[in-house]
């Protein structure tokens, strides 16, 4: 069959080097791709948001599947956009409905859906412009550290953890009034802080079943020991040693039913990925918050352990027969050191040649903010290059990756060196 994927970062090279694979492929196109899922499939330069010429595509093309990797394109409703085109209704979408994208596109949404079915979280309030000073006093009944999420989508950036109060009052104001973070921040959420380790629990459903994917961790800090600002991600392991059976009874339990079950009852037909971001608080989980779409780096680390056709698991959800699916994971570890260009999260330069790529043997290249320039390999984004390794264990996945990178380079470039040292013993 002929597949539209839709996304250009390390999470949807991960899903076209995964699709590729599959006997089911005729041909995969990827909407706009980067250079490295050139080696994949067929880059078309779309816009994952412009829905009138991906119908067009999909028509001229063919397409049978269409898979959507970020979440712009999902809370702007192109779902929704397939089942009400009638020439587009036979073509399924992986991704949910505009509806069900709400539990990513709206933080204040998404607590109050986690409150209403009593899945644990962090207590909240919301504000906005006509009640900000209420939100200083809010402040002011917590204990540090703050935490302020902008309500809308705000590009992995909307989520600030502040340890003084007069500073967190200060961002509360130029979140609101400032708009620090464009209309993402009109309302904000500020919540109490979670203690623990954080961890990650993807879902695959199709509305009416469930696969558990394989649990993952990463690492937002850009600098070693979780130091400095928040980026996209810095690395990301998978499986995560605390997520043990009893741990995950617990998530399935407490969250991953109630949710679907909340779903459900809200009339929310939800198709494609759930991601649960967790605090594991002394054993209990705690949802941070929902994406309706895989991470980035946490994808690059979770397909490479899953063992089956990926496409005929993607084509059974988008088709509600993902209940005859045997999910098959590898038992090994999986860890992803992510190479930046100099200067991210902040300003950085692009356009910069990438050299050593033929070198590599034991790890996948994942191409996050790349490009092809007179068939050279550039830097094209802050996040540059995913590298991935397996092995038996976290150390062992780890040296790979780290002795991969020595062989890769481009100007500028930065990456952490202590991705998975606090999960090994």
């Amino acid at each position: 069959m002929n597949v539209l994927l839709l996304g250009s970062g390390g999470r949807e090279h991960a899903f076209a080097y995964k699709i590729a694979q599959s006997k089911m492929l005729t041909q995969l196109f990827v909407a706009p791709g980067n250079a490295g899922t050139l080696q994949c499939g067929t880059n078309v330069n779309i816009s994952v948001t412009d829905f009138e010429t991906i119908h067009r595509f999909v028509i001229d093309n063919q397409i049978k599947l269409v898979v959507v990797g970020p979440e712009d394109p999902l809370v702007s409703g192109i779902a929704d956009y397939f089942l009400q085109t009638p020439a587009l209704q036979h073509v399924p979408v992986v991704g949910p409905v505009k509806a069900g994208a709400r539990l990513e596109g709206s933080k204040e949404y998404s607590k109050k859906f986690m409150i209403k079915y009593g899945i644990p979280t962090a207590a909240y309030q919301s504000f906005n412009a006509s009640n900000l000073e209420l939100g200083y006093k809010f402040l002011e009944s917590l204990l540090p550290p703050y935490v302020l999420k902008a309500d809308g989508l705000a590009a992995g950036k909307g989520v600030l953890i502040l340890n003084d109060l007069s500073e967190a009052k200060q961002m509360l104001q130029q979140m609101i009034m400032d708009k620090k973070f464009g209309t993402a921040s009109t309302t904000v959420v500020i919540e109490e802080f979670m203690h623990g380790i954080e961890c990650s629990v993807f879902v695959l459903t199709d509305g009416i079943s469930y696969k558990i994917l394989p649990t993952a961790k990463d690492y937002k800090r850009i600098g070693d020991n979780d130091t400095g600002p928040n980026t996209g991600g810095m690395g990301a392991v998978s499986p995560v040693p605390f997520c043990d059976d009893a741990f995950m009874q617990k998530v399935t339990q407490q969250i991953i039913e109630p949710t679907f079950a909340g779903l459900k009852n809200e009339a929310i037909n939800y198709c494609g990925f759930l991601f649960i971001g967790l605090m594991n608080d002394g054993g209990n989980p705690r949802v941070v918050e929902y994406n309706v779409r895989m991470g980035d780096p946490e994808t690059e680390v979770v397909l490479p352990r899953i063992q089956n056709d990926l496409l005929e698991m993607l084509w059974a959800a988008g088709t509600k027969n993902l209940e005859k699916t045997d999910l098959q994971i590898s038992p090994k570890t999986a860890v992803t050191v992510v190479m930046v260009s100099g200067g991210y999260p902040d300003a950085y330069q692009k356009n910069k040649p990438i050299s050593g790529l033929d070198n590599v043997t034991e790890s996948i290249v994942f191409h996050a903010g790349t490009t092809s320039s007179h068939d050279t390999v550039v830097t094209n984004g802050g996040r540059v290059l995913v590298i991935t390794s397996m092995d038996n264990d976290i150390a062992g996945a780890a040296a790979k990756s780290y002795k991969t990178i020595s062989m890769i380079d481009f100007e500028n470039q930065y990456y952490r060196t202590d991705i998975g040292n606090d999960l090994v013993p």
